[in-house]
């Protein structure tokens, strides 16, 4: 490969944002001397969501978390996990 380009510098991560969706990275950068990373700190981030459930379904889903030892919302966030990925 030859020398990779510049990359430019961005004013917001917009900017940057749009510029990568219309630019081939391989142009800016040697992926050839890439080195795989690890960030076992990280945590992804969350967004608070409003949803509506029947009261019954609800209560199932609470002994089902309870049989798992497990709080509610993150049982039902293991099962979204599951059904998407």
């Amino acid at each position: 490969m030859s020398k990779p380009k510049p990359v430019p510098a961005f004013k917001s991560e917009a900017e940057e944002r749009k510029f990568w969706e219309t630019h081939d990275s391989t142009d800016y950068v040697d992926w050839s001397t890439a080195q795989r990373m690890r960030f076992p700190n990280l945590k992804p981030s969350t967004t608070a969501i409003s949803l509506r459930l029947p009261v019954s379904l609800l209560e199932q889903i609470k002994i089902a978390a309870n049989k798992r030892d497990v709080p509610y919302q993150s049982l039902i966030k293991m099962w979204l996990a599951e059904k998407v990925g």
